[in-house]
C-alpha cells in the first residue's frame, strides 16, 4: 500500500512538473517545483478523501490546446455548467484552468485570474496538485495580462520607439506560444510514458498477488 502511495506521489509530481514548464517559462519556476515537492511528500496522510488528482485536470488542459473547436466548445460548455450548477473548489479550479488555457475561443484570462485568486484563498482545502495547479496557472495568468496590457498601451502610442518595444513584446509571446506548443507534445509524450510504467506495475503486483 506505501509502495502505490509512493508511486501515485511520483506520477503527481512527474506530471506537475511538465505542467510548470508548460505554463512558466520565469525564474520563478524552480522555486514552485520545490515547494510543490515539498507540500506533496508531507502531504502523504493528509490526502483529501475524494479529491481529483491531477490527471483529471490535465485531460481537460491537454483536449483544449490539441483538440478540434467541437472538442474544445464542448469542454468550456461542461466545465462552465459545472462552475454555474454545482459550484465548488473542483467544479470552480477546473473552470478556471479552462479559461486559462490559450489556444481556444474562450480563453480569459481576466476572469481565470479571479478565480484563481479566490480559490487560493481556501488552501487548506486543496490537494497539493491542486494548490500547484491554481498557483502556477495565477502566475501565467497575471504574466499574460501584464503583458496584454502593456502591448496594448505601446500600440496606442505613435512613437518608433513605442513600435519598436511592442514588436518585442508581440515576438516574445509568439515564442511562449512556440515553446509552450513543444512542450505540450513533451507532456503527451511523458504522460504515454508514465501510463505505460503504470501498467507495468500493475502487472507486477497482480503477478505477486
Amino acid at each position: 500500500m506505501r509502495n502505490k502511495k509512493m508511486t501515485t506521489n511520483a506520477r503527481q509530481i512527474a506530471i506537475v512538473t511538465i505542467v510548470v514548464a508548460l505554463l512558466g517559462g520565469c525564474a520563478q519556476t524552480k522555486e514552485w517545483m520545490s515547494s510543490m515537492r515539498r507540500s506533496m511528500s508531507s502531504s502523504d496522510d493528509t490526502a483529501i478523501l475524494g479529491a481529483p488528482d491531477a490527471e483529471y485536470y490535465l485531460d481537460d488542459l491537454y483536449k483544449l490546446t490539441t483538440g478540434d473547436p467541437a472538442t474544445q466548445a464542448e469542454i468550456f460548455a461542461d466545465a462552465e455548467s459545472g462552475f454555474r450548477l454545482t459550484p465548488g473548489l473542483n467544479t470552480n479550479l477546473r473552470f478556471a484552468l479552462v479559461l486559462a488555457t490559450a489556444g481556444h475561443p474562450e480563453t480569459n484570462p481576466e476572469q481565470a485570474q479571479t478565480i484563481l485568486q479566490e480559490l487560493l484563498t481556501q488552501t487548506p482545502l486543496l490537494t497539493p496538485a491542486e494548490l500547484s495547479l491554481a498557483t502556477i496557472n495565477l502566475k501565467s495568468v497575471e504574466q499574460q495580462i501584464a503583458l496584454t496590457s502593456e502591448a496594448r498601451n505601446l500600440r496606442t502610442s505613435s512613437s518608433q520607439a513605442a513600435r519598436t518595444e511592442s514588436a518585442s513584446i508581440n515576438q516574445r509571446l509568439d515564442n511562449a506560444e512556440a515553446e509552450n506548443r513543444r512542450l505540450r507534445q513533451e507532456l503527451d509524450d511523458a504522460e504515454t510514458k508514465l501510463e505505460a510504467i503504470s501498467s507495468i506495475e500493475r502487472s507486477i503486483r497482480a503477478q505477486e498477488q
